[in-house]
């Protein structure tokens, strides 16, 4: 048994799945799939089960589990306090981020931290809000992103770049000739929407309420998992949607969809870096720093 095969095996519990697994670890699928067989042979017990489209834990891979986080978490302690005798930022970090940030801020940042770093490795795992702050306060998640706050979670929240939340419909809906849509008129339109625990519903529905709209009275068609998706379903004709304009942009250049002029938007937003109450290590210190700078000069 090694570490190599412990980090493979807590992956895939937590991602979900072997492909999953692969991307957050930065190593191929067959080889992710090597290191699960080879813990399986050491331990004489089949860990996980493959079942369509997902990964079941088996009584055996349920003990193991939270050993293996235990010791990888020590490991990365051990790592810490032999950092700080140096000046090399190492260890392995966490990352959580909801979709928006996660899909199309913290790439390019993550890549340019870890060439400044390149002793810290890095697992992203993308979720809505509600389930990364829940990361953020277990401890799973050494560092995160989200496009909300969530009242009443035990962790920091540090404001970062903002973000705009506009209102999209197919280029030939009635609505792009109408100039300004007030709320009121915008919620009797079908909607296409994100999951709830998303930072952009819960952002939305707060203008909802502000403006006296029940956001239980909007007739919601669908319910999506990513601005990329409500994008795809608002070319179809599904309906209109609300999203970040950095998921609408490339669609909005090319005409499939329109931009439209509502009252309150486009909705400003700050995106927020999450992170646990009490001290961080020095690779989680270098993170948010590092965001700090590169986010703020992408405003």
């Amino acid at each position: 048994m090694n570490i190599n095969q412990l980090r493979a095996f807590v992956a895939v519990v937590q991602q979900g799945s072997f492909s999953a697994a692969a991307r957050a670890t930065g190593i191929s699928q067959p080889g992710v799939t090597a290191q699960i067989q080879s813990l399986e042979a050491d331990l004489g017990a089949a860990l996980l089960e493959r079942r369509y489209r997902k990964v079941e834990v088996t009584e055996a891979g349920q003990a193991l589990l939270p050993v293996a986080m235990r010791v990888l978490d020590e490991l990365d302690e051990a790592r810490a306090a032999v950092g700080l005798l140096s000046d090399t930022v190492g260890g392995h970090l966490e990352v959580a981020a909801s979709t928006t940030p996660g899909q199309y801020l913290l790439p390019r940042s993550l890549g340019s931290f870890l060439r400044a770093c390149p002793s810290v490795s890095v697992s992203l795992r993308i979720r809505d809000t509600t389930e990364v702050v829940r990361l953020v306060e277990s401890g799973e998640a050494h560092v995160a992103m989200t496009g909300a706050r969530v009242s009443g979670a035990r962790v920091d929240w540090v404001e970062s770049r903002s973000d705009r939340l506009c209102v999209i419909a197919p280029p030939d809906s009635p609505l792009t000739s109408e100039g300004m849509i007030s709320l009121s008129a915008l919620a009797e339109q079908a909607f296409v929407v994100r999951e709830q625990g998303s930072g952009t519903r819960m952002v939305f529905e707060n203008a909802l309420r502000t403006a006296g709209i029940d956001p239980g009275d909007l007739h919601v068609i669908m319910e999506l998992g990513t601005g990329e998706a409500i994008v795809n379903a608002v070319e179809g004709g599904m309906g209109i949607g609300v999203v970040s304009r950095l998921a609408a942009e490339k669609a909005i250049a090319l005409g499939t969809v329109a931009s439209l002029d509502a009252e309150a938007f486009p909705l400003e937003r700050p995106f927020y870096v999450v992170t646990p109450h009490g001290a961080r290590s020095r690779a989680a210190d270098a993170l948010v720093s590092h965001l700090a700078k590169t986010l703020s000069a992408e405003t």
